[in-house]
């Protein structure tokens, strides 16, 4: 088995964590126990958490390691301090609320080098998914195919396998929130790395998620088009340049129809802003591409 480490981030999981860890504790008494480590990595849990861990921790042996922030600083805070302090240069990550399927931890690590791919993700099905998050989740996930033109079956799914150097490489982009892995997706499949999704079985949670459907979903909706735009600004600028041309054309042809019937500001305004953002992306594209090292 290639050696890997195993990053669970938790926040107030009190009730789902024992399950968890002990679950973990099956699988590393074979091959794991030799090739990977467990890193915990407490966000400042204000539930009893810490305690958990605490009891725990004489019984889990030197292959898990607890980290902890002092105060809650976010689920992407929590994989950069794992990835951080991880040994091995292939990074697993996981929730700790139970819904994912650990056993499978080993394929995907083997599958990242067979596949030769960038990142490996498990790709939860949509019906098992809230339905008050579909309709959401639709949405971001369509806007991310059209700027990334790859499909993206899941793409916030908290078990994945990647590279650390990798994910390094991204720190100065890869956000503090629930994004992180929505950044590093995009990122990843911006760049033309190969990333290859695999069909999981989802357990029901334990305890309540954290994530908040209008602030999140918002946030995500600028994250995916800030990380296009340091990838791919074409992608975000062009569209928006060519619908201003367009309604440009558009009012000058109807205006000469209705024989100068309004006036031509609009007409400018449309036709010079369409012009001025598609040179933007042009623009940015150019400095984007001048600054990406060859491969």
């Amino acid at each position: 088995m290639i050696p890997f480490s195993l990053i669970i981030p938790v926040f107030n999981e009190q009730e789902a964590l024992p399950a968890t860890l002990e679950r973990l504790r099956v699988l590393w008494r074979g091959d794991f126990a030799k090739n990977a480590e467990v890193i915990v990595v407490d966000d400042g849990s204000r539930d009893g958490t810490a305690g958990v861990i605490a009891e725990l921790q004489e019984d889990l042996g030197p292959a898990f390691r607890f980290l902890r922030h002092g105060r809650n600083r976010g689920y992407g805070a929590s994989l950069k301090t794992g990835i951080r302090a991880a040994t091995h240069e292939i990074i697993a990550i996981v929730d700790a609320d139970g819904t994912y399927p650990l056993e499978r931890l080993g394929e995907f690590v083997a599958a990242l080098e067979a596949e030769g791919a960038a990142m490996m993700v498990g790709a939860r099905p949509v019906r098992q998914q809230p339905a008050i998050r579909r309709p959401a989740k639709a949405f971001l996930r369509a806007l991310a195919e059209y700027l990334t033109g790859e499909q993206i079956p899941d793409l916030n799914s908290g078990f994945r396998v990647f590279r650390r150097s990798d994910a390094a490489r991204l720190f100065s982009l890869l956000p503090d929130g629930f994004s992180f892995t929505t950044t590093i997706t995009m990122a990843l499949l911006t760049e033309g790395e190969k990333v290859v999704f695999v069909p999981i079985k989802y357990r029901r949670r334990v305890g309540n998620s954290k994530i908040s459907p209008i602030r999140d979903t918002v946030g995500f909706t600028l994250l995916i088009c800030r990380t296009t735009l340091a990838f791919n600004p074409l992608k975000v600028f062009g569209p928006v340049g060519l619908v201003l041309i367009g309604m440009g054309v558009a009012l000058l042809v109807l205006r000469m129809l209705l024989d100068n019937a309004f006036g031509v500001a609009s007409t400018i305004f449309c036709l010079v802003g369409g012009i001025q953002v598609l040179a933007l992306g042009l623009l940015a594209d150019l400095i984007n591409r001048r600054g990406q090292p060859s491969k």
